[in-house]
């Protein structure tokens, strides 16, 4: 096994933040994790997973051991009457995974496409996009769990999915106390996930309730579009709205459409007849998180080298140089300004915004 001292983290997060890792270890392998697991002894040490990097804000060096998560592999592992299982290693870069289902012809995961990270940090967050969530299509993963090298497999009800929240985000339970992975109890910390596997519906309908795809539709003239073409207005939609990672360094949206009651959203719209929302099937709705952050002036301001990108207020970006540790944006400074834009928002709509990615 190869641990790399004071590790560079700057090319590993796509904020492009000037951070080190005292140790470092690439995982390449469910059985890899039991090995680090046992050899490190996880259960007494604390340590850090780090996927493809981009939900994350770093606010210094990481002390704690790094897991950098790099599983490959994808493949057809079940076909039933309703749907292709399909699965992923967890370090899959998760754009290529979806393209790689469409070229097998397996629709479904079009409208999640260009979202960046890998496949291993998709359920933790519970990725989103265009009328489609993760748990729309989740089956199942394996896990190992990091404090006993033990590993085991979660179902949708295991992991206890919710608007970019699952079990993998809240508290574990105190080493020694059973079964971490029962559903109900918190993994965050404990558990590291291997690979990912999915159900891609046979009986595939498009998804096109969001304004901008039916935009495309109505320009293409396109009565029925095919999973092809909705990935192809997907990722056009993707790539005029937010900056690529590689060259203006950017964690995505960071911050969490709010959600409020319909008495909550009228009061608003009687100040605020423009606010983009939209009703949700539990009751509420949603908010707009750009919206909101636009609304309030921020569209294209800059505090230190952090930023506000100029079409997407909801993407705060690195305007130093994303390459380079002395030049490139510090956490402090995306955390000082997306604190300035949280209390923004709040003062004038009454509303705090939570911000997506992890900071460390």
């Amino acid at each position: 096994m190869l641990v790399e001292k004071n590790a560079s983290l700057q090319s590993a997060n796509s904020f492009g933040i000037a951070a080190r890792a005292r140790e470092l270890v690439r995982l390449h392998s469910e059985a890899a994790v039991q090995e680090a697991a046992a050899h490190f002894d996880l259960a007494r040490q604390p340590f850090f997973v780090l996927g493809g990097g981009s939900n994350i804000v770093l606010t210094g060096d990481v002390e704690p051991l790094v897991l950098k998560v790099e599983i490959p592999g994808m493949a057809l592992v079940e076909e039933t009457a309703r749907h292709w299982i399909v699965q992923a290693g967890a370090g899959v870069d998760w754009h290529a995974f979806v393209a790689w289902t469409l070229q097998q012809g397996w629709p479904g995961l079009e409208n999640l496409a260009l979202i960046p990270g890998t496949v291993g940090a998709a359920p933790v967050q519970n990725i989103g996009a265009y009328g489609v969530e993760l748990q729309d299509r989740f089956h199942s993963l394996s896990a190992v769990d990091c404090l006993t090298g033990q590993a085991f497999a979660l179902d949708a009800a295991q992991c206890a999915f919710g608007y970019r929240d699952s079990v993998f985000k809240h508290a574990a339970p105190v080493a020694g106390q059973g079964a971490g992975w029962q559903r109900g109890m918190g993994l965050a910390g404990r558990a590291l996930i291997t690979s990912v596997r999915l159900a891609l519906p046979k009986a595939w309908r498009p998804e096109l309730e969001y304004l901008d795809l039916q935009r495309k539709r109505e320009e293409a003239g396109i009565a029925q579009p095919d999973a092809r073409r909705i990935f192809d207005w997907v990722c056009q939609i993707r790539q005029a709205k937010l900056p690529d990672p590689a060259v203006l360094g950017n964690a995505g949206s960071f911050f969490k459409n709010p959600a409020v009651t319909p008495e909550q959203c009228r009061d608003i719209i009687a100040r605020e007849p423009k606010i983009v929302h939209y009703p949700m099937p539990d009751g509420s709705i949603k908010l707009a998180a750009g919206w909101l952050i636009d609304a309030c002036g921020w569209r294209g301001k800059t505090v230190g080298r952090a930023g506000v990108y100029e079409k997407q207020a909801l993407v705060l970006v690195n305007r130093g140089d994303r390459h380079s540790p002395d030049t490139s944006v510090t956490g402090g400074e995306v955390m000082t300004l997306a604190k300035a834009i949280q209390t923004s928002v709040y003062e004038r709509f009454g509303i705090l915004l939570q911000p997506e990615p992890v900071v460390v």
